[in-house]
């Protein structure tokens, strides 16, 4: 089976920073993996050049066989990204901004699907507001409503949670693990371990542009008996 991304000695500098370090890592499709790391591990960078976003120095990555490169337009369709940033144009309610990022991909009349994202992400009652009024979290859902709405089989969420309330957390991720048991494959960063250790059926450990560890959750809980994954990524890092 293609992997879902398939990631093979990639390279990218910024000036004299190494962010990424000849990272090699295949991702299967229906997998839940985690991506964790502290901050400047090249998480983003990956994710960016995954996207589309950032040009490598060398290496490749692709997305269910199609080349990040060479073949943007479909590698990009296959993927949702959810980003760091609160990224969001102030002159269009959610529905609208849902509408027009179903448009960017070709797709029209989907307001069923729209209404279904909204309503998992506890966004129904904000359907019409506009984007400049919500709050911080309102408009984090908004991002990962953003990254679905076209239904892609790979799914990044990068930092998903990150200043969000428990109950907005609770609620993504029964809808993610719904989405991830219909067969789309999840890849999550985040600094929240405990999400990471109950969440992902496989873990990429990175430090400094290069992978450290890679192995089932259960592989890596297993050769630190009675440790956390807090613990065991802790450990890791001091290598």
């Amino acid at each position: 089976m293609i992997p879902a991304v398939s990631v093979v000695d990639v390279v990218k500098s910024f000036a004299s920073l190494k962010a990424l370090d000849g990272l090699s890592l295949a991702i299967e499709q229906g997998e839940f993996f985690g991506l964790l790391g502290p901050n400047g591990a090249g998480k983003t960078t990956l994710i960016s050049a995954l996207a589309g976003l950032a040009r490598l120095d060398s290496g490749s990555i692709q997305v269910l066989g199609h080349d990040v490169v060479r073949d943007f337009r479909q590698a990009r369709r296959l993927l949702g990204v959810v980003p760091q940033e609160l990224v969001f144009d102030p002159f269009f309610s959610v529905r609208e901004t849902l509408r027009i990022q179903s448009g960017y991909f070709g797709i029209r009349r989907n307001d069923d699907w729209i209404d279904e994202i909204l309503h998992h992400l506890d966004l129904t009652g904000k359907a019409d507001a506009n984007m400049r009024r919500l709050s911080g979290g309102m408009k984090r859902r908004v991002l990962v409503a953003q990254a679905l709405v076209h239904k892609p089989p790979v799914i990044v969420l990068d930092e998903p949670t990150a200043g969000v309330d428990v109950e907005l957390r609770q609620g993504l991720w029964q809808f993610v693990r719904r989405l991830n048991s219909e067969g789309h494959t999840i890849i999550l960063t985040t600094h929240y371990l405990e999400e990471a250790e109950a969440l992902c059926n496989r873990i990429a450990l990175m430090k400094q542009g290069r992978l450290l560890a890679l192995d089932t959750t259960a592989n890596l809980m297993a050769a630190s008996p009675g440790a956390s994954l807090e613990e065991v990524f802790l450990r890791t890092m001091q290598r």
